[in-house]
């Protein structure tokens, strides 16, 4: 019984922002839980199809390389995903990005390059594949729309990334709107908010222990999220394991948010 509800046999998946970090974690999860194929993207097009082919070793990953900030972009990734598809399973709302700035200072075009990425992306993203995320999609057996948000949307970060906790909450609010209106079609829509993980983005941490140490202290389980910790949550929610599941915002950061 437990082998079926966490399987992704069968499944065909699209995350984005997938060449590294979360979403290369969460690829991975997906694959090894058999998904029949799992596309990925990213900006820059070397790296992307570098991932795909070092994550093909767990199974059929396939790059599809896009600026996912740009519309047409998005129309065009998603014409592509449609000309390989007839439809589409599962799809992760991973890409992101953050920009932190005193508040004197901080940027115009850093707010709008992150709430464009961050918030603006994931819905359109998701209007683009709707179509395809409801063609196979049944009662029994519904799609899955996974938004990665953060655990800064809900609570205020301690480093000046205003742009960020605000795109987070928006992404948040788009995820029980998009479930209320999509569940009639058969497809959840439910988000995942991560405190630490190891990625790119934090690297600025991870890599001085002192700080590290200190980001530990204040987790109550103590260390950072790796990457079965999102892959397993991930696969939950894009599986029969989660059927009945949608409209929910799932924190995944050991604890933080309970003493922030």
């Amino acid at each position: 019984m437990l082998e079926d509800l966490f399987s992704m046999r069968d499944k065909t998946c699209l995350v984005t922002g997938g060449s590294s970090g979360l979403g290369s974690y969460i690829t991975r999860g997906f694959l090894d839980a058999g998904a029949r194929r799992v596309y990925i993207t990213s900006r820059k097009a070397d790296a992307c199809q570098a991932a795909a082919e070092a994550l093909s070793e767990f199974g059929e990953c396939i790059a599809i390389p896009g600026n996912m900030a740009s519309l047409d972009e998005i129309e065009r990734v998603a014409g592509e995903l449609g000309k390989r598809e007839d439809h589409l399973d599962v799809l992760v709302n991973n890409a992101g990005t953050a920009w932190a700035a005193p508040l004197a200072d901080y940027p115009e075009s850093g707010w709008d390059k992150v709430m464009e990425l961050n918030a603006k992306t994931p819905f359109f993203l998701t209007k683009a594949l709707a179509g395809m995320l409801s063609k196979r999609a049944t009662p029994e057996s519904t799609s899955s729309i996974i938004n990665v948000t953060s655990v800064a949307g809900s609570i205020p970060a301690g480093d000046e990334n205003y742009a960020y906790g605000a795109s987070k909450a928006a992404l948040d609010h788009v995820t029980t709107s998009l479930a209320l209106r999509l569940a009639r079609k058969n497809i959840r829509v439910n988000a995942i908010a991560p405190g630490r993980f190891y990625s790119k983005m934090t690297r600025y941490v991870s890599e001085d222990p002192k700080a590290l140490q200190a980001e530990f202290d204040m987790i109550p389980l103590q260390r950072w999220g790796e990457d079965r910790d999102i892959a397993g949550i991930a696969v939950m929610l894009a599986s029969q394991a989660g059927a009945f599941v949608t409209g929910e915002v799932i924190t995944v950061d050991g604890g933080f948010k309970l003493i922030a």
